[in-house]
């Protein structure tokens, strides 16, 4: 049985995406959900997130063994062989690390390639483009995760095609501005594209191709507002007409409801959490290499900074266990109330 996966995914990039897979991650991990946080975007910001200078460095130097996603998946792209599997590095208890790498965006030209041949029922065509996924699968297998995030880069192109093929569900983060909005006119319509033309393609697997493929099944979960400015706990003005229109973006958009329902943003059924930005907090966690809710006194997390320390932590356990209700994910059951 394949362990689901979550794809957070905007082709408008700057709204913040990178943080929230990385926030979320650590948080699952936190509350006892063993999480495999797979970075998909050639870019690696992700890695990076996790990662420090040197670090990175030692995993992107060739050994004998694969140690990125890249290499794990260069076997098939240069027809030497199939996927090559590769122990995921553990980042602390109950979170496993799937290492980025600028290579990825080689991928792009075999994976446009291969899609065609998939409509031809070619195996090889089917190795190719679920080989993406499967690496996500044995690396979540080796490293016992439950569920895996992924982050994708910002772009509607073929390696972003394959990686949500291979989503079990989409989170869709948001900034409250007109290129976000444009980003959900987009999504919608490709995902549904996607979806359809993978569902044609899987009626034409070879029989004997013995190789797990994913669903395609890209559910949207819902969308996550986030780095909004606050001025006394409210949206300042430029940015209230926008996140007015997101509901009725996202439900005609990405669900394509004929006859959408208008609803106000907080009560929206689409909206999992309008995050507010932390923003004096963010460098403290960047120098300290931790999530925002980990932040201790030592690391300058004192005062009016350490209640908001104690406030993001609710903000993304509250989030976390949402999108997991949603997935069907079992997530341990808090040890203390959470807040609305």
């Amino acid at each position: 049985m394949s362990v689901p996966v979550v794809a957070f995914f905007n082709n408008k990039g700057g709204v913040g995406k990178t943080s929230l897979v990385y926030h979320l991650a650590w948080k699952l991990a936190d509350i006892g959900t063993p999480v495999l946080a797979a970075d998909l975007d050639p870019q690696a910001n992700l890695t990076a997130a996790f990662l420090d200078g040197d670090a990175i460095e030692e995993i992107w130097t060739r050994g004998s063994e694969p140690r990125t996603i890249f290499e794990a998946i260069e076997p098939i792209s240069q027809g030497t062989g199939d996927i090559a599997a590769l122990e995921p590095p553990e980042i602390a208890e109950n979170l496993t690390l799937l290492p980025g790498d600028l290579r990825l965006s080689s991928f792009e030209d075999e994976l446009s390639s291969n899609w065609p041949g998939t409509l031809d029922g070619k195996p090889r065509s089917f190795r190719v483009v679920s080989a993406l996924w499967r690496v996500m699968q044995d690396s979540a297998r080796r490293s016992g995760a439950t569920v895996i995030l992924m982050d994708l880069g910002p772009n509607l192109g073929a390696i972003n095609r394959a990686c949500l093929v291979s989503a079990d569900f989409v989170v869709i983060p948001l900034a409250p501005d007109l290129f976000s909005l444009q980003g959900l006119r987009n999504l919608g319509p490709a995902f549904r594209r996607w979806r359809s033309e993978w569902k044609e393609r899987l009626a034409k697997k070879p029989a004997d191709l013995r190789d797990d493929l994913p669903s395609g099944a890209m559910k949207p979960l819902g969308y996550v507002v986030l780095q909004h400015a606050v001025r006394l706990d409210r949206p300042v003005r430029a940015y209230q007409k926008w996140m007015d229109r997101i509901p009725i973006e996202y439900h005609q958009h990405v669900l394509d409801e004929a006859s959408p329902v208008t609803y106000p943003l907080a009560s929206d059924p689409g909206n999992l959490a309008s995050l507010k930005h932390y923003r004096s907090l963010m460098p403290l966690a960047q120098e300290a290499r931790k999530p925002v809710f980990h932040l201790k006194p030592a690391d300058g997390a004192i005062g009016a900074h350490f209640d908001a320390v104690r406030e993001s932590g609710r903000d993304f356990e509250n989030l976390a266990r949402r999108i997991a209700e949603r997935a069907g994910i079992a997530v341990p059951e808090p040890l203390t109330a959470l807040s609305p």
